[in-house]
This record gives structure tokens, sequence and C-alpha cells, in this order.
């Protein structure tokens, strides 16, 4: 019978994520750094001091690595200024916040400021990024805080007011109004989510879109759009969504270049209306209009229903004023829904809940999230062209348990959107990093309920997947398959790329989703040594070969203890034993035995407790050797001497172990060399291990129910499973 060791390995412990009771929701965010807002404020109020930040301090480092690092002649004239020393009358917002608070400085984050101009456009979610009650008058003590959606839970950044200043002017993001200064604030808060200034340069409006909600993007190419696109705008805009758009810019050197239409190439734009009116020249038709704002809060759109264009002149005074026209230099403009396809290239819409998505109904959605990694050489087993390692991949089982309501053409289908988001790219670019390409797959699953292995992939076609493969910091798209069982395999493009990413699925019924994980167990127990009968041929040879080192070895204890010993080997005699047996086979290209390794098997096999190995023992442990070199050999079938860290996997499932995702991880980055490969003494090392783990399990495990309770001195004494008292359970293996 299977046995289910629940939660201990050799060389490491695993915590999984522990979530304290609403931590991380919008009414509980985790406090970014661990500051804490209030005690802060409170405590520097009393100081009757300003708050300096040393989390973000007013250096070079909080600017940025490279083109606002050490070296940038950028950063020298740069003075970090309080907002009471650049105006006479600071204040937090003026007049409301509005999108032409957010006009863009010397930094390319146009794709910030785009979300932030959307943001305005709805207050309950504005005033839940930027908290009110902030002042620069009433408890000022230099503090302020904001609040972002970070890979599944809400956070609340804490900032001293201290921002860049060169000539007393705003380096960056700045108000039209020189004496309000909540966006250039809540700029500084989102470059110390993600580590500085420079950091924010270039980027996707969908991005900071969904850290503003939480919510799920769907990007449409305008050439490939729905024709239903601007009642999918309006409705979206009616029900809160944030709402960009771009143009390609095919020549990279002409990035973010005007032109003749007063239109910006390779630049984010919001999207802040759309509406419809009816020029007295149009008897009966409507015009569907646009309306556009440049985060520059300058450069517009020159053509037809642009602010002075004649069009306006066929309108009543009743439709401009709906339409709130006015002609300034402002950044804003309209202009109609077909120049806007023309145009623009691309569209993202940001829905706070997956309620508002393309289709026109209203729905209750339900949303499963899930976290994972990419570990390299272990489940980073990059996308469907690399099928000797694609399986490794994190897989998630998704159950879609309930059909559409209204399925159109009378089929019983599902909806739901997957969200694939990579994390902490941006954050880590100062070390080199970038976005990897990444995309999914789905599968439908036929009653397999562990981890689909290699021969699954080869044989079945994947029912759906996303459109391409792109280096995003999110892939979303929207699916309809058969109320069932599927599993998603989320990956990046090419194997070896090692990262984490959130897994999220929206479904208009009811789903589950979760990571498949195999049930530890193992297949067969390790037995009691047998008892003494009768010898094989290769039995007595080895009871020659070890007579021969233990022989010499009682001889002298008897001289030295004047007593009768048992043979018995040490741990350097066990190597000189199985070496001299070992290294004849050249089909395994081995060295040898380590003596680490030869102590952990005795601290295996030693079950009389002498730290020493008899004949017994000793025979014992050379069956488990044979059984497991015959299966190195089978994936050392080149006769390298070693197998590559991917193999591994199946490799130990061959010897009767099944593990999760989280002890393969360990067991790569143990045992395997800076190759990703596993070597003949490593990979017996390895085995010898988890035997060691699941015997000792075995034995604690008394009641068979997956959970045992270790004091210091039995988790010490059985193979160094942890330091502490615990509780092991199969959650925390």
């Amino acid at each position: 019978m299977p046995y289910t060791p629940s939660g201990f390995f050799c060389d490491r412990l695993i915590r999984e994520r522990e979530r304290r009771d609403g931590e991380g929701s919008l009414n509980k965010p985790i406090r970014f750094n661990g500051q804490d807002y209030n005690t802060l404020r409170q405590d520097y109020l009393q100081r009757k001091t300003l708050f300096e930040d040393e989390a973000f301090p007013a250096t070079v480092e909080s600017l940025g690595f490279k083109e606002l690092g050490h070296k940038s002649n950028k950063v020298k004239n740069i003075v970090w200024k309080r907002p009471k020393e650049i105006s006479e009358n600071p204040e937090f917002i003026v007049g409301g916040a509005s999108r032409t608070d957010i006009c863009q400085g010397d930094l390319g984050d146009c794709w910030l400021l785009a979300a932030i101009a959307c943001l305005t456009l709805n207050e309950k979610l504005l005033y839940r990024v930027v908290p009110q009650e902030q002042s620069f008058s009433e408890n000022y003590a230099g503090i302020f805080h904001f609040q972002f959606w970070r890979y599944g839970d809400w956070v609340d950044v804490v900032i001293d007011d201290r921002v860049p200043t060169f000539n007393n002017q705003l380096v960056f993001t700045k108000s039209a109004e020189r004496n309000e200064f909540w966006s250039a604030l809540l700029e500084k808060a989102y470059a110390k989510l993600h580590g500085s200034y420079e950091a924010l340069k270039g980027g996707n409006t969908t991005e900071a879109m969904e850290d503003f909600t939480g919510g799920v993007t769907e990007f449409y190419e305008m050439k490939d759009a729905p024709k239903e696109l601007y009642k999918i705008m309006k409705k979206a805009l009616e029900r809160g969504s944030l709402m960009g758009c771009s143009i390609d810019s095919l020549v990279p050197a002409r990035f973010e270049t005007r032109t003749v239409t007063g239109l910006v190439k390779g630049h984010a734009y919001s999207v802040t209306a759309v509406d419809e009116c009816k020029p007295s020249q149009h008897k009966d038709n409507k015009v569907r209009l646009v309306r556009l704002r440049n985060p520059w809060g300058q450069v517009e759109w020159n053509g037809p229903w642009s602010d002075n264009s004649k069009e306006w002149a066929n309108l009543s005074k009743a439709d401009k004023d709906k339409l709130q026209h006015q002609s300034a230099e402002d950044g804003e403009f309209w202009m109609s829904f077909e120049d806007f396809k023309k145009n623009y290239t691309k569209i993202e819409i940001c829905n706070m809940t997956p309620d508002a998505l393309e289709d026109d109904k209203i729905h209750k959605w339900t949303v499963s999230v899930n976290e994972g990694r990419w570990v390299r050489g272990c489940s980073a087993g990059g996308c469907r062209n690399y099928p000797d390692t694609f399986w490794t991949n994190p897989q998630y089982r998704l159950r879609l348990l309930e059909e559409d309501d209204d399925p159109d053409d009378n089929e019983v289908v599902c909806t739901f959107v997957v969200s694939l988001m990579q994390k902490n790219r941006r954050k880590e670019r100062k070390m080199g990093a970038n976005l990897f390409t990444i995309g999914f797959a789905i599968y439908e699953m036929h009653g397999n309920k562990q981890h689909m292995q290699k021969d699954f992939f080869l044989v079945n076609s994947s029912k759906a997947r996303s459109r391409s493969y792109i280096n995003l910091r999110e892939v979303t798209q929207r699916f309809r398959l058969s109320p069932g069982e599927y599993v998603i395999v989320p990956s990046t493009y090419e194997p070896h790329q090692e990262g984490e990413f959130i897994l999220r699925v929206f479904s208009e019924k009811r789903n589950t989703s979760e990571e498949i994980e195999n049930r530890i167990e193992a297949d067969r127990p390790v037995p009691a040594p047998a008892s003494a009968g009768e010898e094989s041929e290769e039995d007595q040879q080895f009871r020659t070969i070890f007579q021969e080192i233990a022989g010499d070895v009682s001889a002298d204890l008897c001289w030295r203890r004047k007593c009768i010993c048992d043979m018995e080997i040490t741990a350097n005699e066990l190597r000189n034993v199985l070496n001299r047996v070992i290294t004849t086979h050249k089909d395994l290209n081995t060295e040898g035995f380590s003596l680490e390794s030869c102590r952990s098997m005795i601290a295996l096999m030693d079950m009389d407790g002498t730290g020493r190995l008899n004949l017994q023992e000793f025979i014992h442990l050379w069956n488990k050797i044979k059984q497991w070199q015959g299966i190195f050999k089978h994936y050392n079938a080149d006769q390298t001497g070693s197998i590559n860290s991917y193999e591994m996997r199946n490799a130990v499932n061959d010897a009767g172990f099944r593990l999760n995702n989280q002890l393969y991880d360990i067991i790569t980055m143990r045992y395997a060399n800076e190759n990703m490969n596993i070597d003949f003494d490593s990979f017996i090392s390895c085995l010898v291990r988890l035997e060691a783990m699941f015997r000792a399990f075995q034995a604690f495990d008394q009641d068979g129910d997956g959970t045992i309770r270790l004091s210091v001195l039995e988790v010490r004494s059985h193979h160094h499973a942890c330091i502490h008292t615990a509780k092991l359970s199969m959650t925390q293996m």
C-alpha cells in the first residue's frame, strides 16, 4: 500500500504562503515594506518633524540605475524638494481630481499617465488608489500613502513628499495647476513599488490599469476588432472600465513621433468617452464619436471633429454641451469612431469586474487565482515546440461546472477568461531582467488526476490556447468550451527561463482551478533487511569483498577491545566496497560514490543504530542500488554519466516515488550541476534520502492520517528533517 509523508525533506523546509484573515484585501491592504501609514504619521506629528522615507530615499538610487543612474548627466542638477518648497500654497487635490491633472514630464511613462487619466473618470476607483483626507495643512507630517493591486493582493505604499525638481519645476509628472501634487506623489509611490522612477520607463497602459483596479484586461487589434467594438467601448465606460489605445510604431528610431494628423506613434492615449451626435446636415444618421486624451497635456488630433474643426458648427448647443466641447490645447480631443479605427492599431479595456467584458449580457462572474513559478531545470519547460520538457511546466486543473445561461446558437458552452501574468520583471529590470515571452495552452483531461506526462502531450492536441506567445506582463484571452475538466499549461516560449507568475481564471458560471499536484507517496516502503538464508552466488561474492575489508577492522577492534565483534563496515569502508564494483561499470561513466553519499546510505540502512553496516544490511543496500542503477542507465542512454534534471522527474517516478512540484524543485536545486545535469552519485544520494524520508515518516505516522508532530529531539534523530518543532501535513510538504 502506498503511504504519504506529508511534510518534510532533508535539505529544505518549504513553507506555503500564509495569509491572515483579510490581509491583502481592499479593507486590509498589506503594508508595503512593513510601513504603516497611520503609525508613522502619528509618530512624526508627535516629534514635530517631517517624515523621511529611508525605504525610498531622496537619492540617485531612487531615480534609477542607468539613464537616471549615478553616471548620468541627467541627474546632476536634480534637487529633491517638498511641495511647500516649490509652491507657496501647495494642495493635494485642487477642485477635484481630473484628467487634466496629469501632464507628462521627462520620463517615458505615458502608459502610466494614460491609466491615471482613465482613473479620474471613476471617483470610487480613484479614491481607492488615492486615499482622501490627505493634505499639506491638517495633520501634515510630510507623509502620504497610496494603494495598488499587486499580483493578487492590495498593498499600501507609504512615501515622503520629497519629489525630484529642476529649476524648481517638477521633473516628472505634474499637474496643469502648479500647486497641485496628487499625481506627482502617486507616480512616486508607484515608482517605489517598482524600485525606482526609471523602472517605470516604457510599458503598457493595461499594466497600470490593472494595478489600480485588480481588474482583467482584454486586448483588441483594430484590424481584428469585432463589429460590435463601439458598443463594447461604450458599455465598458458606462461600467467604469478603464480604456487605453495606441498607434504602433513600425520604425523603432521614430518611436513617439508626431504625424501630420497630430497623433503620436508609439504613444499611449486614454479613451475618456464615447458618444453619438446628430449634425444638422445628417437627417437621420447619427455620428459616433470617441474622446481621447494625450498624457502630454498637449499635441492633439487636427482632423475631423478636432477642437476647432468645421464639424462642430453643425451641432446644436445642447449637443455641444453634452459632449463638453471646448477649444483648448489640453491634450484632449474628439474624433469620429471611423477615424479612430483607421488611425489607432490597438485598444485595451480593463474591466473592473468581469461582468463588463465583450458580450452584451450582464453576468455574475467567478474568479480563481493561482500563484506559481517556473524553475530552471525542473518546471521551466518552454512551449509546445519543446516536447521533451513542455510537460514539466506547472499544470492547473480547470473544472467548468455549469454552462452559460443564454448560449449562442443553442450551444452548451462555458465562457471564461484566462489571464497569465508574470511577476516582478519590472522591479528586477535594474538587474537585467526583461519580460519573458509567455503564453498558455488548454487541454481536455481524460480522467487522469495526476500531473500529465510527456506522452499525453505527444498524442493530444490543445482544445484552446493563447493567440500567441508575447513579451507582455500579461496574456489574456476569452474562450468558450463545453463543460468538463481541462488542464491549463502556462509557460515561457523557451525552456529554462525562471520566474514567478499568477494565473487567473474568470468564468460566467461556477468554476474551480487548482494546481495539479501529485499525491506524495511511495510504491514500495523500505522493508527491514531479510534474515539470513541461502546465499546466491552474487551474495557470496559480496561476502568475500565485505570480509576482506570488514575482517581486518574486526581483528583490529578485537585486538584493541579484547572482544569478539560481528563484521561491520564504516562509511569510508562502504565507499571502498561499492566503488570497487561500480567503477567496473564503464557505461555509468562515474568515478564512484562520495563519502557523504555513503554516510547517507548508512543512515538509511543501519537498522541497529551502530553507525555501521553488517553484511545483511549491506546486501539489502546493494539490491536497492542495483535497482536504481538500472533506472539511471535507462535515462543515461548516451552514456555521458548523467541525466538531465527534467528526466530526473521520470526517473524518480520509476523508482517508486510520487512527489509534488516543490520537492522536484528542491531536488533540482540540491542535486543538479550548473548545466542542469545529475550524475550517478547524486542520483543515488537523492533516492537514498527519499527512502529515508518515507521510512522516517512511516515510523511516526502510526495512525496513517498523513500528519505527524515531531519534537526537536525526534527531528534531529530522523535525518535532519527540520530544526524546530513543527506540525507536518500534506499541504506543507
